[in-house]
């Protein structure tokens, strides 16, 4: 009996053995024919080809350019392996072209319409298993999206670099192109192989990767979660916890200097038990995902879906992040989605053609940073943005996102001169794509993860940043007080006799300050790039730095809003932040620099023990006197749910000097009589202050004060913060 075989054209032929064919498994793997079953497989250089079957071993023929072909009799395709044989080394293995897509039609149709929330879960390099007749099989399915390509192949330690038997097929109109190779494991590294529309091959980094090498080295790492997470706890409270009515105070940290050496295991070891001590509710990573030029803080990335392979493997993060919510400390993450690196291997011209970047010159670049914009009016691209913010939050349980550079999205001329920007259709120079992108972005967020905080770096006033989408605003939770960080530090580095002269500069953030939900940051960015350090801003000698940046943290922390201190800061760093050096912790010896991360760690937890702190409304701060410029002072009250006469559970009185010189028996305005007590006082010795300290009750008298009608008698520092509470009966 003649069995018919499934005929191929030579050209079509030629095309699959160089892997340059758009649908190598049309072609390859196996084929019915009315009455047999023809299997192709590209076997370059072999001197035998057979095909194993439960029903027996049948001999392939060379047909083609190293392409050998099987006809089995039969009308069912069975499962069945390929025994081939080099010289005299004879080797079984699996045939990856007789697999099915391992991406649904449902798949391909949310990438294409932009909505697909769980991308990683079917792009990138997936371990998978499989059962069949002759056994179970495992390997790793790869899926790469790549419009333009005109054919794609994986190319890694599991095929010596050569792509010829791992060709993609092209999964139609969706872009995507898959391949499930049998044998591939956890740890081995790959790319993918493109051809571009102009015919030429070059190699790219899985934009989907979750694991890479280590820098310098680009390839993409195949990896799987093995850990069990251990923060049931947690996350249940969080997803019912609001964070904008909660104590918020933020420890920036750079993973790689904080203390060099340290992996993100060991960094729990010695992380978590300073920030317990420290009071910290919550730490804020800078960018941790993949990028290759450390000196970039983490702000140019190359792979969204991989944490930086530098300090250990996506499991070890996971382990991190763990250990902190265990321990009751939430993680907030930075995370950039308004620009990419140029680098070749690459994110830039992925297929060949601009793809993730505008293809606008006049809004593809940054012309600051010399790197790419995404195109955020593309579906696809703001797809892979919109579920990457997910995948941190879904697969690492990150509390928050804190988005880099949102200015620089919001506005087409964001530092572009004249000719060098177009308005967008409605003549203006706001980008309306972008804003989309970040309201879909804020929106996916709160929807899919309640209790998670979404917080915009942004330095304009942009109006509505926090304001609901619904409303027309970008959604965010929260967003940087840049205003607050900008006019603080200027009035501070005034001398104390010049400050009266300023007074504005501290007083003005409080015409806004509810006006969005903001964050006070004293960020990285205050302390590089020859800014120095924040002890360093303070004039003076040295017992006046010390004294006016105690002062300084007092006063953040007491200022509507939730607050951010960058590492080093809570103990005086007095260098400039250098990612290539760790900490100068040997300060700590120094009683003065010891005394500033006590009066921190005072500071935090008495911000978390009172509520009174963390109404970030209007209804949650009242002036007592904020217009005393001539003795460099300002008074004001913090309270929670509104305080009325004789009630006194959450409320502080705040008092900060900025003058050199202490104020004795200066008159404070109080809200109501009774007994207050002293709770913090910036100058007492255990900061490593002067001792100017107000001991004992402190009973408000019946003098009519800053239009109140009663008032107590303080010393007050030089340099210095008073904070008062009643005394509870």
């Amino acid at each position: 009996m003649k069995y018919n075989e499934v005929t191929v054209e030579p050209h079509v032929l030629a095309a699959v053995a160089q892997a340059s064919y758009h649908d190598p498994h049309s072609v390859l793997g196996a084929h019915l024919s009315d009455n047999a079953v023809s299997i192709r497989t590209v076997r370059h250089l072999a001197d035998s080809v057979e095909v194993i079957t439960s029903a027996g071993t049948f001999k392939a023929e060379h047909e083609q350019d190293g392409i050998w072909l099987a006809v089995l009799p039969g009308t069912t395709i069975p499962d069945y392996r390929l025994r081939v044989t080099y010289g005299n080394q004879t080797t079984d293995v699996d045939d990856p072209y007789r697999f099915l897509p391992t991406l649904g039609e449902m798949d391909t149709y949310l990438i294409q319409e932009g909505r697909h929330e769980s991308l990683w879960r079917v792009l990138g390099a997936r371990v998978r298993h499989y059962e069949g007749e002759l056994g179970a099989v495992d390997g790793v399915s790869f899926a790469v999206w790549a419009p333009n390509a005109k054919a794609v192949r994986v190319v890694g330690d599991f095929n010596y670099w050569d792509g010829t038997g791992s060709a993609m097929r092209s999964l139609g109109s969706s872009g995507i192109w898959e391949v499930f190779i049998p044998g591939v494991q956890v740890g081995a590294r790959y790319k993918y192989e493109i051809c571009g529309p102009d015919g030429n091959w070059f190699q790219k980094a899985d934009p989907m990767a979750r694991a890479t090498e280590i820098p310098p080295a680009t390839a993409s790492v195949v990896t799987s979660e093995f850990h069990q997470w251990e923060d049931a706890e947690w996350m249940e409270a969080r997803a019912q916890r609001d964070p904008h009515n909660s104590p918020m105070s933020i420890y920036e940290l750079h993973v790689g200097s904080w203390k060099q050496g340290l992996g993100y295991r060991s960094l729990a070891d010695e992380l978590i038990p300073y920030l317990q001590h420290m009071g910290f509710t919550h730490v804020e990573f800078m960018p941790v995902a993949e990028h290759p030029f450390g000196g970039s803080w983490g702000y140019q990335v190359t792979s969204y879906y991989a944490p930086t392979s530098r300090f250990g493997t996506p499991d070890d993060l996971r382990y991190l992040i763990d250990r902190l919510h265990q321990a009751g400390i939430g993680v907030i993450m930075d995370w950039v989605p308004a620009h990419f690196p140029k680098d070749a291997w690459a994110l830039a011209r992925f297929d060949g053609t601009p793809l993730y970047e505008d293809p606008d010159p006049l809004r593809g670049e940054h012309p600051d940073w010399g790197t790419l914009v995404f195109n955020f009016g593309r579906r696809e691209v703001r797809n892979f943005l919109v579920a990457n913010a997910l995948y941190w939050l879904e697969e690492f349980h990150v509390d928050g996102l804190r988005v880099d550079a949102v200015a620089s999205m919001l506005y087409l001329d964001y530092s572009r001169k004249d000719g060098q920007w177009r308005p967008n259709q409605y003549g203006g120079r706001e980008h309306l794509d972008a804003i989309d992108f970040l309201q879909e972005a804020n929106a996916t967020a709160y929807r899919a993860h309640p209790g998670i905080i979404m917080i915009a770096e942004e330095s304009t006033a942009w109006p509505g940043v926090t304001a609901d989408t619904s409303q027309g605003g970008l959604g965010f939770g929260m967003k940087w007080n840049m205003g607050w960080m900008n006019d603080t530090l200027r009035y501070l580095q005034e001398d104390p006799v010049n400050r009266s002269w300023h007074h504005g500069e501290l007083t003005f953030s409080l015409v806004y300050a509810f006006s969005e939900n903001f964050v006070l940051p004293l960020s990285h960015d205050e302390v590089v790039h020859g800014k120095g350090s924040l002890i360093n801003k303070m004039p003076g000698d040295k017992w006046r730095k010390l004294a006016g940046l105690r002062s300084l943290l007092a006063y953040q922390w007491s200022h509507p809003g939730k607050q951010l201190l960058f590492m080093g800061q809570e103990f005086g760093q007095e260098a400039e932040w250098n990612e290539a050096y760790s900490l100068d912790w040997w300060l700590l010896e120094d009683h003065g620099h010891k005394g500033i991360l006590e009066l921190v760690s005072r500071l935090n937890h008495l911000y978390t023990a009172n509520p009174a702190f963390w109404d970030d409304n209007y209804t949650g701060y009242e002036w007592i006197d904020g217009s005393d410029s001539a003795h460099n002072l300002i008074s004001y009250i913090r309270k929670n749910d509104g305080v009325s006469e004789g009630e006194g559970s959450n409320v502080i009185v705040c008092v900060a000097n900025f003058a050199g010189n202490p104020h004795e028996g200066y008159r404070v305005g109080l809200p109501f009589g009774g007994d207050w007590e002293e709770v913090l006082n910036t100058d007492a010795e255990e900061f490593g202050g002067s001792g100017v300290v107000n001991l004992g009750t402190l009973t408000a008298e019946e003098i009519s004060w800053n239009g109140r009608s009663h008032s107590v008698s303080l010393r007050v520092p030089p340099l210095g913060a008073v904070w008062l509470r009643p005394v509870k009966n």
